[in-house]
């Protein structure tokens, strides 16, 4: 049985378009959300493991909207190699390649976007998949570049999540406190929204085979 594990009630959304039958897992974007949700998948029965969802960028080799099935997941300098039939089956032949960086965090700076690249040479990072790669189950990455690796993030892509989804009054409260972060926020959205629709016909012109 297939796992998936995402960060965000709209990757969920997205993916179960395409595996209605499989059960999903949402971390909410923390790491201790992503480690207990790959351990209650595997509880549930689960023997393979997607992690599903956006990715920052950390090599200017990947742009928003860019589809990346990773042969690699990056943990603490630990490496683990993703299953290549269980890529292949999400369209690994057709999507970019490369290491994925696991991180408890959020990356919002372009410095350390650089200073990570220079230090793994990962072309993208998320919170999802090193949980997923340390159950010792075979395991796929699947993921869509949602963020240049020269852009630094707007105060509010970290003050107006929570729980997995847009949380209005932290939003708020931080365009209140720096409203000249409104066009970057909104340039972030846009991006945001091309990627979800990048990875939706990725998966519509490839779709999962099993």
């Amino acid at each position: 049985m297939l796992g998936v594990l995402v960060g965000m009630k709209q990757e969920a959304r997205i993916i179960r378009r395409f595996l209605p039958d499989a059960p999903i897992a949402l971390s909410n974007a923390t790491a201790a959300g992503a480690v207990e949700g790959a351990a209650r998948l595997v509880r549930a029965g689960a023997t393979r493991l997607l992690s599903f969802g956006c990715a920052g960028g950390l090599s200017s080799s990947v742009v928003p909207g860019t589809v990346i099935v990773a042969d690699r997941v990056v943990v603490q300098d630990k490496s683990y190699d993703a299953d290549i039939a269980l890529s292949r089956s999400f369209g690994a032949d057709h999507a970019r390649r490369g290491g994925l960086l696991h991180s408890d965090s959020l990356i919002e700076t372009a410095e350390e976007k650089g200073r990570l690249y220079d230090q793994t040479r990962c072309v993208a990072v998320d919170m999802e998949s090193g949980a997923v790669a340390q159950t010792g189950k075979p395991f796929a990455v699947l993921r869509v570049v949602c963020d240049d690796s020269d852009r630094n993030l707007p105060p509010a892509a970290r003050d107006g999540l929570k729980d997995g989804a847009i949380y209005l009054p932290g939003l708020l409260g931080s365009l209140i406190k720096h409203p000249r972060q409104i066009p970057a926020l909104m340039e972030l959205g846009r991006d945001a929204a091309a990627a979800e629709k990048a990875i939706a016909l990725f998966l519509e012109t490839y779709p999962p085979q099993f």
